[in-house]
């Protein structure tokens, strides 16, 4: 496995977004793109626990983007640089960016949500993994991002050991500013069912057993035509350290080829 210092592009509308990279040591590796979930980073998501080096070891060329507010990316106080369904419209400047045209796409809880609008918007990838999210997680996700803004407005106020309580430690522990974090929530938008079951691209719908998705997630398995569901150990924050992860999406990908 090689690794790479940060690579920064630059968006449509001027913000430096950062991009990891984790390759096979024999060549360059089939085109992964990979995106993290909220308030986390690409390492976190992806590098701490050894996923992106198995992946990279299947011989897959993982290519990890910090979200906007995120990681080593900017993070803007201008309300102007977070329109509605900004995370989806970097997306696919990064795409752009990279010059890949055939590739696999995979994201994890607000990566997935991230990856799947960007399809509906447009993105090709051969492959799809949608990780830790469900439909109403994509299609009804408002109640979800309320709880998230009250959580980060009141951010000192929270009792300790409380759900609220470890989102905010969470946000702090990432280094998410917490101003970013309430604009980027707002941006969020609701994904049409009838484009989510428009999708056959071949997908990977994988959630940990105890997630609060599980229910939600078989759900959106169900909804799109070319879709599988699988599970892995953890609940929704622990399941990104569990070797299954890699695993699933290891065999997913390679399926066939």
């Amino acid at each position: 496995m090689t690794t790479t210092i940060p690579h920064i592009f630059e968006t449509s509308d001027g913000t430096r977004l950062a991009w990891h990279e984790v390759a096979p040591l024999a060549g360059t590796g089939r085109p992964l793109l990979l995106i993290h979930g909220l308030f986390s980073t690409a390492h976190v998501n992806w590098v701490r626990f050894g996923t992106a080096a198995a992946l990279a070891a299947a011989g897959f060329h993982c290519h990890m983007l910090d979200l906007r507010g995120h990681g080593q990316s900017e993070a803007p106080s201008d309300l102007a640089k977070w329109p509605p369904n900004i995370l989806a419209r970097d997306a696919a400047d990064w795409v752009r960016h990279l010059g890949v045209g055939d590739y696999d796409l995979a994201g994890f809880s607000l990566g997935a949500r991230t990856s799947v609008l960007g399809v509906i918007g447009g993105l090709t990838p051969r492959r799809l993994a949608i990780c830790g999210m469900g439909l109403d997680g994509i299609a009804a996700q408002q109640s979800g991002t309320d709880w998230f803004i009250n959580a980060v407005e009141n951010r000192d106020d929270h009792a300790r050991g409380t759900d609220e309580y470890f989102a905010v430690q969470f946000m702090k522990t990432n280094g998410v500013n917490p101003h970013a974090a309430l604009h980027l929530l707002r941006a969020q938008v609701d994904g049409d069912e009838g484009d989510i079951a428009a999708i056959d691209i071949p997908t990977l719908v994988l959630c940990a057993a105890e997630d609060r998705f599980f229910m939600d997630a078989k759900k959106l398995a169900a909804l799109m035509p070319n879709a599988r569901f699988a599970t892995m150990p953890g609940t929704h924050m622990s399941c990104v350290s569990k070797p299954e992860l890699g695993e699933e999406l290891t065999a997913f990908l390679t399926a066939g080829s």
